[in-house]
């Protein structure tokens, strides 16, 4: 069974940026689009940013133009520039595989996330 360990959180004032780490287990990696999901405190998780086996993006609309999602296919992680920081991307950050065209998640379990805080 696939696992992902997120890191690279903590706690940041309005406008810092982070850098998150998702290293997974297993061989399939390499062959999936790969998505950092966010849950705010109190809220559902939603889904950020994908990149592609090949490295193309995509971003949700309030990160577009300050995440960059990035991928090591050797080392089997996926990582999530962020800058410009807002008090609303507080949350747990997690990586997943995603199927594009469902919007299902590919591996069954979740990792313990990452917790990013942004706030003065």
């Amino acid at each position: 069974q696939v696992q992902q360990v997120e890191s690279g959180g903590g706690l940041v004032q309005p406008g810092g940026s982070l850098r998150l780490s998702c290293a997974t287990s297993g061989s399939a990696f390499r062959l999936v689009v790969m998505g950092w999901y966010r849950q705010p405190p109190g809220k559902e998780r939603e889904l950020v940013a994908t990149i592609t086996s090949g490295g193309t993006s995509k971003y949700a609309d309030s990160v577009k133009g300050r995440f960059t999602i990035s991928r090591d296919n050797n080392a089997n992680t996926v990582f999530l520039q962020m800058n410009s920081l807002k008090p609303e991307d507080t949350a747990t950050y997690y990586c997943n595989a995603v199927d594009l065209k469902s919007g299902r998640t590919i591996f069954a379990s979740w990792g313990q996330g990452t917790q990013v805080t942004v706030s003065s």
